[in-house]
């Protein structure tokens, strides 16, 4: 049976932040922080050993997979920062045209640093992932 590896734990995000060496991309970090709190209204929790989520969701596809995942999130990766949003939503690909540098995979972003984007859109594409999840999941 699968085991889903990324999960929900009780490791301290500030903590995390703390130990992302680049100075530059730790603030960005605390700032990613502060407007994914404030734009979701949830509390930052640790997914896994490297993701900072926001809200969770429960997900159950037809081949009968499923699990918990958060409704948006971020990693100060080495090399970039990946940020975390639900695909689905025809305005995702329209905010993402007005982000700014960023290259783009299905779920992930990817910025090299917050000074890259427009925050404003970036709130609007976390509003528009938790929004979207939240309707494609009712109980999340």
């Amino acid at each position: 049976m699968y085991e889903q590896k990324t999960k929900e734990t009780d490791s301290s995000v500030i903590e995390f932040i703390e130990n992302v060496e680049n100075a530059k991309k730790r603030e960005d970090a605390y700032r990613l922080l502060d407007i994914f709190e404030e734009t979701t209204g949830y509390e930052a929790k640790m997914w896994g050993p490297s993701i900072i989520g926001f809200g969770t969701y429960h997900y159950k596809y037809e081949s009968g997979h499923e699990g918990d995942a958060p409704l948006a999130g971020f990693s100060p990766r080495k090399a970039k920062i990946s940020l975390y949003f639900a695909t689905g939503d025809d305005r995702r690909e329209d905010l993402l045209s007005q982000l700014g540098k960023h290259t783009a995979g299905k779920a992930c972003v990817y910025v090299n640093k917050v000074a890259d984007i427009d925050v404003e859109v970036l709130k609007a594409l976390i509003k528009q992932s938790v929004d979207f999840l939240k309707e494609t999941y009712p109980e999340a």
